[in-house]
């Protein structure tokens, strides 16, 4: 019966402390009978060609300890250009200079194409809001944001202003009754629509485990500037929606993805930072190739997540007029915070996000709100190449929530709604109205980029109490 000593493994080589170990354990279980010539042999022989024993049920594991494994690398790094793509900027006057300093920021990117600043731009989280990206086969997931598919969408229904008179208390229980607001919870009674059906919630585990949670959320609305409102659309004399140049009633109504969303982005911006390493300054904007499997993901389930947000505003304009009894005439919708495949007037494809903005290809339909007092435009976009074919998503922030907290009292917000003859459901000082720029400027900054179709006034007005 052999046996071997550490002294006698150094001799043959066995320098490494865990290969030594595993070779006393293994020669103690299954070569008790071997002789030491025949041990050393042995040894020797792994030792020099490991390759020849790797697959070997006993002996593999010391042959691995001889073979040196390629490290994979998990990440890659990259350096921001010095020189950087075309940016156009529209109504700079009105937009804060960190906000321009985040856009040039992410036009340093390896990636990036071509940029534009919409007028309602302010600071955000990796991208400024207002911001359009242009990038070359890869998604920025900050760039699209945590809110995935948030849109707008507006029905001009077949009654006028008297209706709005007549039943204005029968709204306001409605609104109160078919809506839902809030970072959880849901509306009282079960929602169906095609999207839970989705082949889509399989292709992750991800998306399988968010799937109860979309269940439960349909229909609802998230918090802060997410809203439901009626009120008076008037239609200009030569709109193209086919309807008479009149004043209408409307539905208008502005939400997202919801929990689905908010997780999607956390889960693929974690993997956007931990394998695309960017300098401090630029880590928010890390990208997934949409080559990888990770990018192929993310652009599953963003889209995903922006069927679900259509759904979801679908299921609000369907419970509302079905509980007041009223028919939409047309609807008009639109995505922002979203990324399109598109192709530039040069021929190029390119990624296309719009974090905050309002596609606006030629003859495409958009709504830009005001805030709980000021207009909402209907537009349709001109197709303007130097925007990216894009527009502004409403008229933007001019205070942060908590400085429009300090400015604004609940009182002071009851006077300002009460002039405007607007009646508020839920909502907060935090939403006030100056707490946003001025619509009637950030529609005018953006004449070349949209025509204006039609003007909707809110009257009652259903947010989140914060």
């Amino acid at each position: 019966m052999g046996s071997i000593k550490t002294k006698e493994l150094s001799k043959i080589g066995y320098t490494n402390d865990r290969a030594r170990s595993l070779v006393i354990n293994i020669i103690s279980k299954h070569f008790k009978h071997h002789t030491k010539e025949q041990l050393i042999t042995l040894l020797t022989n792994i030792k020099d060609d490991p390759a020849a024993y790797a697959a070997d049920e006993i002996v593999g594991v010391i042959a691995e300890t001889f073979i040196d494994k390629e490290e994979v690398c998990n990440f890659r790094s990259f350096s921001l250009l010095q020189e950087t793509g075309q940016l156009k900027i529209y109504g700079a006057k009105e937009i804060e200079h960190s906000a321009k300093k985040q856009m040039e920021l992410a036009m340093s990117l390896p990636i990036t194409v071509q940029g534009a600043l919409m007028p309602d731009a302010h600071t955000g989280y990796g991208l400024p809001i207002g911001g359009v990206l242009a990038t070359d086969n890869a998604v920025v997931p900050y760039a699209v944001g945590v809110d995935i598919g948030c849109r707008m969408a507006l029905s001009v229904l077949d009654e006028g202003e008297s209706f709005l008179k007549r039943y204005s208390h029968q709204i306001k229980v409605a609104m109160k009754e078919f809506t839902h607001f809030g970072n959880e919870g849901a509306l009282e009674f079960p929602q169906e629509h095609a999207v839970l059906d989705s082949d889509a919630f399989q292709s992750t585990e991800l998306l399988k485990k968010l799937q109860a949670k979309a269940l439960r959320q349909l229909g609802s609305s998230g918090s802060g500037n997410h809203f439901v409102e009626f009120g008076m659309i008037t239609l200009a004399a030569d709109n193209s929606l086919g309807l008479p140049a009149k004043d209408y009633l409307a539905l208008l109504s502005h939400s997202g993805s919801r929990g689905l969303g908010a997780n999607i982005a956390q889960h693929y911006t974690k993997i956007a930072m931990d394998t695309c390493k960017l300098p401090r300054e630029a880590q928010q904007l890390a990208w997934l190739d949409l080559s990888s499997e990770a990018g192929q993901e993310y652009w599953i389930s963003m889209n995903l997540a922006g069927d679900y947000a259509k759904a979801c505003h679908e299921r609000i304009h369907a419970n509302l007029l079905k509980a007041l009894g009223l028919q939409s005439l047309v609807t008009v919708e639109n995505h922002h915070n979203f990324a399109w495949e598109d192709t530039l007037s040069d021929g190029r494809k390119v990624i296309i996000h719009r974090k905050g903005a309002t596609p606006a290809h030629a003859g495409e339909w958009g709504i830009i709100p005001g805030s709980m007092t000021t207009a909402a435009y209907l537009v349709k976009g001109k197709g303007v190449d130097n925007a990216l074919f894009s527009a502004s998503h409403g008229a933007g922030r001019a205070m942060s929530r908590k400085r429009a907290r300090e400015n604004m009292t609940a009182s002071g917000l009851k006077k300002m709604l009460s002039d405007a003859g607007v009646t508020l459901i839920g909502g907060s000082v935090e939403e006030n109205p100056l707490a946003y720029k001025d619509i009637e400027k950030v529609i005018a900054a953006q004449q070349e980029l949209i025509a204006v179709e039609g003007r909707f006034l809110p009257r009652i007005v259903r947010m989140n109490k914060e």
